[in-house]
């Protein structure tokens, strides 16, 4: 199971830098869509560009990289801290029915 506290806090995906982990042979990345470095920006600037937590997974060997992208399945949802416990609970339900 995946955890919150497994993961960065939301504040990480301002540095535009996505997560990567993988639990019970799912793989998963998480980042701010669009990726880019927002940290030093001020509010008005970080939110100009309507953020998305992308929440994506796939399951096999291969690393994001390498994987087909028909094999990637990704959901998007709000950049805040609800948005970010949502895709903590799709990633567990998407390992859970695969």
């Amino acid at each position: 199971m995946i955890l919150e506290s497994d993961l960065y806090g939301i504040k990480h995906y301002l540095y535009g830098e996505a997560y990567y982990g993988s639990d019970e042979g799912m793989r998963f990345r998480l980042a701010r869509e669009p990726l880019k470095k927002v940290i030093y920006a001020s509010e008005e600037e970080r939110l100009a560009d309507d953020p998305m937590l992308r929440a994506e997974v796939w399951f096999g060997k291969l690393s994001y990289d390498n994987t087909p992208e028909d094999e990637i399945t990704r959901k998007d949802f709000e950049f805040d801290a609800n948005g970010y416990k949502e895709a903590i609970a799709w990633f567990n339900q998407m390992r859970d029915s695969h």
